[in-house]
């Protein structure tokens, strides 16, 4: 308490907590649309569960890659270098980034299985009105939809939290930011949900 109330009386802490709030919940828009497209896929009764499920592992990861700020910030660190690709340019710099840290893979991973998810999710819509839609289980479905959100709160988590650590110094507003940006994400979950399930368009381009 004693390390929080002299940031409650300082405007640049305020300043900072309020950019950094509105830096999450932008941030936060796509995790929110992919979880609202995987929930869409189950049966009615199911998606506010698997809604509620998918945002709170993304408050729980965005809190505890918080609570290791040491770890994020060595995964910054370049761990390989391919050397220079193109000529420098006027300055002496690489035209092109060749060297890659553990955030860079971990993003580019996410990124493929972000490509290939939307590619699949592409024909299954087509495939569905020419075959008509796959039947599985509900324990299945529901399984399988709360993986897939795990591996995607753990793509946005790290984003977020390394955009976090780089916009605040005090871990308080840091964790404030999260938490309100996750509340927002909840509260407004249903209604861009339903958008999205009503918009079939609007999933496409999601």
């Amino acid at each position: 308490m004693d390390a929080i109330t002299p940031l409650l009386s300082d405007p640049a802490a305020w300043a900072a907590l309020i950019t950094l709030i509105v830096m999450e919940v932008v941030l936060g828009i796509d995790n929110l649309i992919f979880i609202s497209i995987l929930t869409n896929k189950l049966p009615e009764h199911q998606r506010a569960r698997a809604r509620r499920i998918g945002i709170g592992l993304a408050l729980v990861m965005r809190l505890v890659l918080l609570g290791t700020i040491a770890f994020i910030v060595a995964l910054t660190a370049p761990i390989i270098d391919f050397g220079i690709v193109g000529s420098p340019d006027s300055h002496g710099n690489p035209q092109f980034e060749t060297a890659f840290s553990w955030r860079d893979i971990i993003l580019i991973a996410g990124g493929m299985f972000l490509i290939a998810k939307a590619t699949h999710e592409i024909h299954a819509e087509i495939d569905a009105y020419q075959h008509g839609r796959e039947e599985r289980s509900a324990a299945s479905a529901f399984f399988w939809v709360i993986m897939q959100i795990i591996v995607v709160d753990l793509v946005f988590s790290l984003d977020s939290i390394i955009t976090a650590i780089g916009m605040a110094q005090d871990l308080e507003i840091m964790v404030a930011a999260v938490v309100i940006a996750c509340v927002i994400m909840y509260v407004s979950s249903g209604p861009v949900a339903r958008f999205v399930a009503e918009h079939p368009t609007t999933k496409m381009l999601a």
